[in-house]
């Protein structure tokens, strides 16, 4: 049996502990035995100020996942052309690790959607998905709501967004809280978010 493997994708512009609580507890309640952060690329095509260039990103995770052992940062999408599809990211990860089973983690506000995502019936024949809850409930497809699958995970729902941390950095307030330690100090030692 391949070991099974959850993809969590993300800017993580910064990791949180929302982040981490939610990795974590799929590791530890779930099936899944790792769970790799997969970093969304910088978009050529999109100029974000407040997003932090791809390395540094890394960093960030990298440093943020040194104490749990099964947990990962991938940046296989920073070497694939854009526009990506989730798709062929998997189909990379599948031709790189085919001792490792693939499955990706999403929010119910996802799956509510998945239908229009480029071949998401190809995804869904080879690929299991583990759906976190969300605090807005959106009415899942029939076709999504017993799927052999398809796992509604009870993941705690954490609301804390990337955005406010970035802007309460900006307006110089602490958030320490909010942030696995390793990824504050290099915040802090960078000067991100700051201007």
């Amino acid at each position: 049996m391949n070991k099974k493997v959850g993809l969590y994708f993300g800017s993580f512009n910064p990791i949180h502990i929302g982040h981490l609580i939610l990795a974590n507890h799929l590791v530890e309640f779930t099936d899944l035995e790792e769970v790799w952060l997969v970093i969304s690329p910088h978009s050529p095509f999109k100029k974000k100020a407040s997003l932090l260039e791809n390395h540094h990103r890394l960093e960030l995770v990298y440093r943020s996942l040194e104490k749990y052992p099964n947990l990962k940062v991938s940046d296989v999408e920073f070497k694939l052309s854009t526009p990506n599809y989730t798709a062929k990211t998997l189909a990379v990860l599948e031709e790189k690790h085919p001792e490792l089973h693939f499955n990706l983690i999403m929010g119910e506000d996802n799956l509510v959607s998945f239908h229009k995502w480029k071949n998401y019936d190809t995804i869904l024949e080879r690929h299991d998905l583990y759906i976190c809850p969300r605090i807005t409930k959106k009415e899942v497809p029939e076709q999504f709501q017993n799927h052999s699958k398809i796992h509604f995970t009870d993941t705690p729902v954490i609301e804390i967004s990337a955005s406010l941390i970035r802007k309460a950095i900006k307006e110089n307030k602490n958030v320490v809280p909010l942030l696995p330690t390793e990824a504050w100090n290099y915040i802090d030692e960078m000067n991100f978010y700051r201007s």
